[in-house]
């Protein structure tokens, strides 16, 4: 949810915060006041692409942040933070964007810094912007599956799904590995075992290798390294102008007078204690000077050591076993080509080559599976092929029947909104050919079907992908009855059910909706009016609207105008209540704030008002 938004030097805003609630928030104004601007700011801060012409006249630069909150609800937008290493703090985090005149921007999310694609991929698990072709997460066909899965109540099933695939994977890749023929086979073993015996005799220990370098530093430099030893220990505790000896010297001293003056004991003390950490250094440095001795020929096995692990770690380090482990397509179920790699994890070379070592092992085990071994995979992988069908063909019929459902829901909700000659259709296609029927069956991760919405908006026209709606009041009238069917439980055609939490069929917390009342009024006004307003219950909404039957019907009504200060000219944005709403209700109403409209404007907002929600 949006908690906080603060827009600088974009355009005519020169410094804006606004706070928000949850609910409806609705945003009026006359024309060409700067509500748009504030559509741009949000689309900006989603990620959208940016010009420096949105800096205000005058200024370096332009920015835009906001505090959100994330619902521990909305599985994507959490999952997304914890992938990258953001913690929102208390659920709540600043996300902030700005563009220098220069064309240099800087994106922040909390404190970490991203790029634009990875802004507007977050951002799409908040917010959705609708009335531009940008920023609605519903245009996007991958996401079609999952919202039709969560609508039916079919995520778990799916999940189940997708992890008896990637078994089903797993066990082709295996059995495909004991399939290289015999000559194949052999001269792989030979290799392998070669690489384990060469790594096995090299007897590697993790991190060795930074301690053999840190060695031949030390060895490589021994002049210098024995020169400064001297020349410490001389200072230390060689000469007889040393400071071991001027702080016995000291100490013999300063005991006399303090046994004279008690005020002395400090001094005493600090005195003592320097000189038993110069008696500790100097016993340190005469062990250490004791032992420093140069050795020709540690230095020549070190190096010989270093250039083993180096030449180790160019053969194997960070490369695979050249097993193959390449997806395949047997009996039916087609896998979409898992690849199987070495370990990219290792912190250092060594482990990097026992990686590849313990690879090469494994991959020999899978070379020398016996024809036994191979039955009993052929067996398993046959066994979860026939799982695999029969959870496939469940899932499509429950999917065929939800499908059916969601469209003529959201139809229906079409018909109200003034498009009553726009259908709406979630096709199911099989992945693949199915000639055999579902012995042939051609499943990815998630099923047998690619999932797809698709509107005819007007009567008489095909059916097409939600992207080609032409007009952009027409799409976000489409996304607000798609939202509806999605949020709000038990919408048919024509009517609303009592708002009730769903199950986050759509995990998106925030809607915007701009140009929604675009060539609609009477009926489809009120309708759209009560679309927005039920949703409210359940999400936040912006709205942008020119229309006093949808502004009524705010929890937080805002009105955006242009001032002049400093003669220049500004947009500002305020929020409404009491006497300030009835009067800009009036405004919309006749254009002006006389009686008439005032009581009309009294009418619209006691029918249709937030203490009203519900009764309709």
């Amino acid at each position: 949810m949006l908690e906080e938004l603060s827009i600088r030097n974009y355009a005519l805003i020169e410094n804006l915060t606004i706070s928000f609630d949850g609910g409806l928030s609705i945003f009026t104004g006359e024309t060409g006041a700067g509500k748009s601007i504030i559509v741009g700011a949000l689309s900006f801060l989603l990620g959208a692409k940016a010009e420096t012409t949105v800096i205000r006249s005058g200024a370096d630069e332009a920015s835009v942040s906001a505090v959100i909150s994330v619902n521990r609800r909305n599985r994507d937008a959490l999952d997304w933070l914890a992938a990258h290493g953001v913690e929102a703090e208390d659920g709540t985090l600043t996300v902030r964007r700005g563009i220098k005149a220069s064309g240099r921007g800087s994106i922040w999310i909390r404190d970490a810094p991203v790029t634009r694609g990875e802004l507007a991929e977050f951002m799409a698990f908040m917010f959705d912007l609708h009335g531009q072709h940008a920023h609605q997460s519903l245009l996007h066909k991958d996401k079609h599956r999952r919202c039709l899965d969560r609508f039916a109540g079919l995520e778990d099933e799916a999940i189940a799904f997708n992890h008896v695939f990637m078994e089903l994977a797993e066990k082709r890749k295996n059995l495909e590995n004991s399939l290289v023929s015999e000559r194949d086979r052999d001269a792989r073993i030979e290799l392998l075992t070669f690489s384990i015996d060469e790594i096995d005799k090299a007897r590697l220990k993790s991190g060795e290798s930074r301690e053999l370098e840190a060695e031949s530093t030390r060895l490589a430099a021994f002049e210098k390294l024995s020169g400064g030893i001297e020349a410490a220990a001389a200072a230390l505790f060689d000469e007889d102008v040393s400071v071991l000896n001027l702080s016995r010297r000291a100490c013999s001293g300063i005991d006399a007078a303090a046994a004279l003056d008690s005020s002395l004991s400090g001094i005493q003390q600090r005195l003592t204690a320097l000189y038993y950490e110069a008696e500790d250094l100097s016993a340190e440095l005469r062990s250490y000077r004791g032992q420093l001795t140069f050795d020709p020929a540690r230095r020549e096995e070190v190096e010989e050591r270093l250039a083993l692990i180096h030449r180790l770690k160019k053969k194997y380090a960070g490369k695979g076993s050249g097993v193959k482990n390449d997806g395949v397509k047997s009996d039916g179920v087609k896998n979409d080509g898992l690849d199987f790699g070495s370990d990219g994890s290792a912190k250092n070379i060594e482990d990097a080559i026992l990686a590849y070592r313990n690879e090469a092992a494994a991959g020999i085990e899978a070379l020398s599976a016996s024809e036994e071994n191979r039955e009993r995979q052929r067996a398993e992988i046959a066994a979860l092929e026939r799982e695999i069908a029969k959870r496939a063909a469940a899932l499509s019929a429950k999917r065929r029947a939800a499908s059916d459902k969601l469209a003529g829901r959201i139809s229906g909700i079409l018909g109200s909104l003034g498009m009553p000659g726009a259908v709406f259709a979630v096709n199911l296609a099989p992945k693949g050919p199915i000639p055999g029927g579902q012995a042939n069956l051609v499943c990815g991760p998630w099923g047998a079907d690619d999932v797809e919405f698709l509107i005819a908006a007007n009567k008489g026209e095909s059916a097409r992908e939600l992207r080609l709606v032409a007009s952009g009041g027409e799409l976000s009238r489409v996304m607000l009855a798609i939202k509806t069917a999605l949020t709000v439980e038990g919408a048919t055609a024509g009517a609303v059910a009592p708002a009730a939490p769903s199950t986050w069929v759509d995990g998106v917390e925030t809607l915007i909706f701009d140009e929604i009342d675009t060539g609609i009024g009477g009926e489809a006004a009120i309708a759209v009016g009560e679309y927005l307003q039920k949703i409210g219950g359940i999400k936040q909404i912006f709205c942008v609207t020119h229309l006093a039957v949808i502004a009524c019907r705010a929890d937080n009504h805002f009105r955006v105008e242009k001032l002049e200060a400093g003669g220049r000219t500004i947009t500002s944005v305020n929020q409404l209540s009491g006497g300030e709403r009835r009067s800009e209700i009036a405004r919309m109403l006749s254009g002006d704030r006389g009686e008439t409209a005032l009581a009309h404007a009294c009418e619209l907002l006691d029918k249709y008002g937030v203490k009203n929600r519900g009764k309709e």
